[in-house]
């Protein structure tokens, strides 16, 4: 199983300084992608829970692709309405062939009714739209002969999501949800792939909830998660370290303890 870290490209404390410091911390730990969010407009919803400055994900992505060497890259995720779905198709395609092949594309609805609003964007259609540009890129990859096979992520908890990554997706992305939760997904759905983004929050001392998201407890704890969600066939698990206060961003170096803590563990199990 892969595993990868979900960069914060946002917030008070994000730089270019910063986020270099990211990428190549995370490859040189080892780890097989880095994923970074979206948003276009910064509207008071979105900033509520993700500050400015927001770096804009493909610009970002593309940057860190020539700063790195092995590790993937990723977006969790590309909120589809926001974009024609061709110029998604193009951006993709020429990020996944100038960096050698290392794309993930993740793609959601979206949820910030402002952002849809101040982008003259009908929320309400958003599910629909999104269907329409999956669509439309699958098509437009087929007939650019330059393009490659860039998989695609389909995100979202909700029963419509899971049924967009089943008809649409190479894999299902749901985001920070209980082990229990995802294991009745993965038994009620034939998913073409499972790709969860989990918490990133190590704890001192074990937590016993029993809503616990996955990812958030002790070292041993988030260790059996990735074990456990291994076991439901989850092929790569994306780490998420941000919790929702912004000056998070200001301290990445609690999180690079806990992520080589993890990859100290994981090079050494038998």
């Amino acid at each position: 199983m892969r595993i990868g870290v979900n960069v914060p490209n946002f917030g008070p404390g994000t730089d270019p300084g910063v986020l270099r410091d990211w990428a190549l911390t995370v490859e040189a730990l080892g780890y097989d992608l880095l994923m970074v969010s979206d948003h276009v407009a910064v509207t008071p919803d979105v900033a509520e829970r993700y500050p400015e400055p927001f770096h804009e994900a493909f610009t970002t992505l593309s940057w860190l692709a020539g700063l790195t060497t092995r590790i993937r890259l990723g977006s969790t995720v590309v909120v589809l309405p926001y974009r024609h779905p061709l110029l998604v198709a193009r951006t993709a395609a020429t990020l996944d062939r100038l960096s050698g092949g290392r794309l993930v594309l993740g793609v959601g609805v979206g949820w910030a009714r402002q952002e849809f609003e101040a982008l003259d964007v009908p929320f309400s259609a958003r599910g629909r739209l999104t269907d329409d540009a999956l669509c439309a890129l699958r098509r437009a990859w087929r007939t650019d002969a330059g393009a490659g096979a860039v998989p695609i992520w389909v995100g979202g908890n909700s029963e419509a999501g899971i049924r967009r990554a089943v008809r649409f997706g190479d894999a299902w992305h749901p985001l920070r949800g209980t082990l229990d939760w995802m294991r009745s997904v993965v038994t009620r759905y034939e998913l073409p792939g499972f790709a969860p983004r989990i918490a990133l929050r190590r704890t001192g001392t074990p937590v016993d909830a029993p809503d616990r998201p996955a990812g958030v407890g002790t070292l041993e704890q988030i260790l059996d998660d990735l074990d456990r969600l291994e076991g439901l066939g989850a092929h790569t698990v994306v780490l998420d370290p941000y919790h929702g206060d912004p000056d998070e961003t200001r301290r990445p170096e609690h999180a690079w303890r806990t992520l080589t803590a993890l990859a100290d563990h994981r090079r050494t199990a038998p």
